[in-house]
């Protein structure tokens, strides 16, 4: 399944990084927690040239508890703290102020011996898009400060918001790289819907994703669409799937769109259970592979 999408707007942003990266004292990168790899573009490093930076693992409370903590762990090893939150209900959103804080504390101390002004810390938030940068922002103002949306690309262009705390905070859109090199990279960003539906087979979406929860979390499956037990094939599970939820069609044909729209949302709503993609270990495994 080839996924490629690269909208116009997402090289105006990564030109308006690059532009505004002399204005920033800190950069927050907000990853998925549920695809804390497959969610980081991996051009935002090289961007952002060693600014100091604090990752957020955002919708923490729709991942797996024990594979967070691993990814927290991967990047304490980095010397990075790694803060999950959750920015519809706001978990863990005090952190990122203070980590901001943390990190920048020497800078804005030198300036302050040199005789400067104390002024505003300044913050960059990347991710990609529908990672919840939008309700972060809103999160950390108290105010409906930003254009939200269930769906990639609602936010548009640049937008300085001040904090209280003495910060100001830098919104970008939401933006990808223009060729995924690892396919599963790809799939995982279309299971979260961080690449719109409308560009996508959601049929064959939907079978990948059955195919990878079946091998990740099958009993997550079986009690969610209460099957006694799961198919030889991912094919034949989504058969399953479709019947149990009467997504039956004249002539007794199955409704796959029906049945992929279905499987896609309740995993994207969290219905299917606390769920995480990967793990740290899949990034040695990959290495391994590729020598």
């Amino acid at each position: 399944m080839n996924i490629n999408w690269y909208p116009g707007h997402m090289k105006k942003t990564k030109d308006l990084l690059k532009n505004n990266l002399k204005l920033i004292d800190v950069v927050v990168e907000l990853l998925d927690s549920r695809i804390p790899f497959s969610s980081k573009n991996p051009d935002i490093d090289k961007i952002i040239q060693g600014k100091p930076k604090v990752v957020v693992l955002n919708k923490s409370d729709m991942a797996d508890s024990e594979k967070l903590k691993m990814w927290q762990d991967y990047y304490a090893a980095q010397g990075i703290k790694a803060i999950p939150v959750n920015t519809i209900g706001g978990k863990g959103v005090d952190k990122i102020v203070e980590e901001c804080k943390n990190v920048t504390r020497e800078k804005m101390e030198a300036l302050i011996k040199k005789g400067r002004k104390e002024r505003p810390i300044r913050i960059m938030i990347v991710g990609v898009p529908n990672v919840g940068k939008s309700t972060l922002i809103n999160k950390l103002t108290g105010r409906k400060s930003t254009q939200t949306g269930d769906r990639p690309g609602v936010t548009k262009g640049k937008q300085w918001v001040r904090l209280k705390g003495n910060l100001e905070l830098l919104d970008t859109p939401g933006i990808l790289w223009p060729k995924f090199e690892d396919e599963q990279v790809a799939l995982n960003l279309a299971f979260t819907r961080a690449i719109k539906d409308e560009v996508l087979d959601i049929e064959t979406l939907a079978l990948r994703l059955i195919e990878k929860l079946m091998i990740i979390a099958p009993n997550n499956l079986k009690e969610r669409y209460r099957l006694n037990k799961l198919g030889d094939t991912p094919l034949e599970t989504m058969d399953m799937i479709g019947e149990k939820r009467g997504c039956i069609m004249a002539g007794r044909e199955l409704d796959y769109t029906r049945i992929a729209n279905i499987v896609l949302n309740e995993f994207r709503e969290g219905k299917i259970g606390k769920i995480t993609l990967e793990v740290p270990q899949d990034l040695v495994n990959d290495k391994i592979e590729e020598e």
